[in-house]
């Protein structure tokens, strides 16, 4: 007789195995992997093989333990140095841009759906997160300005803090709530000492993990992820966001060139991953199909108000004395992709049973897979189109070599497009700082040692060893090389990001 536990594991592997095959697929189709996934779990619930799963408060408890994991990774492959100088432009479109988001989204659901007041701003509130694992998987295949993508990571990776506890407030009875002032200093609060805490964990973690040597290279990764979900419980614990604390953990972590720090990420990109696919799969699962018809044009109707109203003017009131350009907001405006969390937040009044709570659950179901469609699969014509993609950026690779981990170095990886002013530049015409080199030069399929007289072409791929200590300025003169050629130095190019 086959044990009931045999028959689990069976179609827990086979959903695994089948949801790792999809990235690949989902990769050359550009269907985002997030709607295979989602598929998966309609596949195998009551409308396909019959498992029945109605557990919206399981649902949310998991929900939540793999978004600890996501942000946990984006923290930790975060770089200080690129994130730095965005902070506070993430953070005010965290906070100030997340509430013009609600208030904009509620009123198009209260004027267009009838929707009463509350409910209608608790639409808005659940829809108002980026999805930190859309944001990672797609921006991280584009080309883009270091400036942007740090400042979208970032967003992601914040605005679930406040977005979190907003979607609670609106959840429960109303009966009996403290007055607005109350609440917004509460808020308030849970910010600020959720920051404090994951940036306390993370510095005892990183003079912890330095001075004691481990017994063996597979307990850092492990140690490193425990120490995020210790922040996120230490925050909890104190009435503090436990997703902030997640998020600066990591970065503090991530940034401390800890031991087999490859390892490390690599563990965390691959918890990532499984976190992201039992998520997407639960939720569909939770997701009643027969339901689903009736949610599509108020989901179209609230979509519509959220991409085209209440994002770009999140974007254009939050860059208020931060220079940007207005195709760099446009991009932001169109590049807030929604993803699981949306559809996690909305469990939240679905286990509190708040009233409306079922049509909100599918009304955000459908805008997730209808929206995420159009936007992730035009973000790479949108960002060409608005001029502000940067194929000739450099990106590191994450490579297992202890070597580079002794020291302290990273290998980065160049394309020379089309049109580039790298082309035809030597490679001691570079100028690149001491403790960096390109090691190899990938032409026609053919890898070659380059000397100092090497002329790069279009179309080369270059591999480049930097120290740590070389890493920004490496990548600063490749960007400035890039817009100038080799008169880079005599146009006063620092290769810095530029300004509006």
């Amino acid at each position: 007789m086959t044990a009931p536990l045999d028959v689990a594991l069976l179609v827990g592997a086979l959903v695994l195995l089948v949801a790792v095959g999809a990235v690949r697929l989902s990769t050359r189709l550009g269907v985002p992997s997030l709607l295979v996934y989602l598929a998966l779990g309609i596949a195998i619930g009551e409308a396909g093989l019959g498992i029945r799963f109605d557990d919206a408060e399981l649902t949310r408890d998991l929900g939540f333990c793999a978004l600890i994991v996501i942000i946990a990774e984006g923290g930790l492959t975060a770089r200080w140095s690129t994130l730095r100088p965005v902070l506070g432009m993430s953070a005010t479109l965290a906070t100030v841009g997340v509430g013009i988001s609600i208030l904009a989204v509620g009123a198009a659901a209260h004027l267009l759906l009838d929707l009463p007041w509350r409910l209608a701003l608790l639409y808005g509130a659940v829809l108002s997160s980026t999805d930190a694992a859309a944001v990672f998987a797609t921006l991280r295949r584009l080309r883009l300005p270091p400036r942007l993508v740090a400042t979208l990571e970032a967003e992601s990776g914040m605005n679930d803090a406040p977005v979190v506890l907003l979607v609670v407030l609106l959840s429960r009875d109303p009966t009996g709530a403290p007055h607005w002032w109350v609440e917004a200093l509460l808020l308030g609060y849970e910010l600020a000492a959720g920051a404090v805490v994951g940036y306390l964990v993370g510095l005892l973690g990183r003079t912890a993990l330095r001075r004691g040597a481990l017994p063996a290279a597979g307990l850092y990764p492990i140690a490193v992820i425990g120490l995020t979900v210790l922040a996120y419980a230490a925050a909890g614990v104190l009435h503090a966001s436990g997703f902030l604390a997640v998020y600066a953990a990591g970065v503090v972590l991530g940034n401390a060139r800890l031991p087999h720090r490859q390892a490390i990420l690599g563990f965390a990109d691959g918890l990532a991953w499984l976190a992201q696919i039992g998520l997407f799969v639960l939720l569909g699962l939770l997701v009643t199909p027969g339901r689903l018809a009736g949610a599509v044009l108020p989901a179209v109707v609230t979509g519509l108000a959220l991409i085209l109203v209440a994002r770009p003017l999140s974007v254009a009131i939050s860059a208020i004395g931060f220079r940007l350009r207005l195709r760099e907001q446009a991009f932001l405006s169109w590049a807030g992709l929604r993803g699981a969390v949306p559809v996690v937040l909305a469990t939240i009044p679905l286990s509190l049973r708040s009233p409306g709570a079922d049509r909100l659950f599918d009304v955000v179901f459908v805008l997730v897979v209808i929206f995420t469609v159009v936007q992730a699969g035009t973000l790479p014509a949108v960002a060409r189109r608005l001029r502000v993609t940067a194929p000739a950026e450099a990106t590191e690779m994450h490579v297992e070599t202890a070597p580079l981990e002794r020291m302290r170095a990273d290998l980065l990886q160049l394309e020379i497009p089309p049109g580039s002013r790298l082309a035809g530049v030597h490679v001691d015409e570079l100028r690149l700082p001491v403790g960096a080199s390109v090691t190899l030069v990938l032409r026609d399929g053919r890898g070659f040692v380059p000397g100092r007289d090497t002329r790069l072409r279009a179309g080369d791929s270059l591999l480049i060893v930097a120290t740590a200590q070389a890493r920004d300025a490496t990548e600063h003169r490749l960007r400035a090389v890039s817009r100038r050629g080799r008169l880079a130095r005599w146009f006063g190019e620092s290769g810095a990001d530029r300004d509006g």
